[in-house]
């Protein structure tokens, strides 16, 4: 009877604080559902009233359509947009993870002159702001022949996601077992063998939670597209397509809307696949115990 009565007012108790978590979660969604419902409106629909009047007659299919989507990724190239920004985003984010893991491997657990100073200067760039490079970079792109192309853009994710992928990295790697590393060397295994062997296989969380990072990043990106590509239409990712969709069809919501779902989609599968490693992988590294 007492474990009863103490369950029922422990209840109570939180209650407050799942009532504030389902409203902060509803306020969070609410746009997200708008923009959603919006983009299956008509234009005319869309233009007269809110997207909340289609609750009125929910079974009313009549007022939903997918003319919107066929339009923008048909007659407004989103289609090529969205398979351009694949391909930036895909070796934009493992190029940097790829290196980062070797990098925060050696100066975690390989001893050589100046490792903590490198390691120093590293964390340094994370406060060096990006826009102060974007003249640099794009005038060395355009004497190399690079502007306008997808290296262009893997090449400048890469040296800008760097920094943060190694000092991410670097505390998870250092905060494994040191008798795991010992026993592992003392059995022969070179530092490739541990880094493939063990590091990998036990740095996943972090791994994927910079990942996440990179590649939300690199998908929502438009200052680094829009420099280094320019005006450079076949490969335009979908944020310079909503950009121009912006200047020249601003008055085009119903295109706008499912223009900016589409290029939702794919952040939403990413977070959502990789949520469970998320939380873990940033904190793993933040304390030892």
């Amino acid at each position: 009877m007492k474990i009863a009565k103490s369950a029922k007012t422990a209840w109570f108790q939180r209650l407050p604080l799942h009532l504030a978590v389902v409203t902060i979660s509803l306020l969070w969604t609410l746009p997200t559902a708008g923009l959603f419902i919006s983009s299956f409106r008509r234009q005319d629909a869309l233009l007269q009233n809110g997207w909340w009047t289609v609750f009125q007659h929910p079974f009313d299919v009549t007022q939903f359509h997918i003319g919107n989507y066929i339009d923008v990724l048909a007659s407004q190239g989103m289609g090529q947009a969205f398979i351009n920004s694949l391909v930036i985003a895909i070796p934009a984010t493992v190029i940097p993870i790829s290196i980062a893991t070797f990098a925060a491997y050696a100066l975690a657990w390989m001893q050589f002159p100046g490792r903590q100073t490198l390691f120093v200067v590293i964390v340094g760039l994370l406060v060096v702001p990006l826009q102060m490079t974007l003249i640099p970079v794009l005038r060395a792109y355009n004497e190399l022949g690079l502007a306008g192309s997808f290296l262009a853009v893997w090449l400048a994710h890469t040296g800008y996601g760097l920094p943060l992928g190694i000092y991410l990295l670097r505390n998870y790697i250092g905060s494994l077992p040191r008798d795991l590393i010992e026993a592992a060397a003392v059995d022969g295994a070179s530092h490739l063998k541990i880094f493939t062997r063990l590091i990998v296989p036990l740095s996943m969380p972090a791994i994927a939670s910079f990942a996440v990072f990179q590649f939300l990043w690199v998908w929502n990106d438009l200052l680094v597209a829009l420099v280094y590509l320019g005006g450079n239409q076949n490969v335009a990712p979908v944020t310079l397509v909503l950009r121009n969709l912006v200047g020249d069809r601003g008055q085009d919501w119903h295109l706008l809307t499912a223009g900016a779902f589409i290029s939702m989609v794919v952040p939403l599968a990413v977070f959502f696949a990789l949520q469970r490693y998320f939380v873990r992988g940033l904190l793993a590294g933040s304390v030892k115990g």
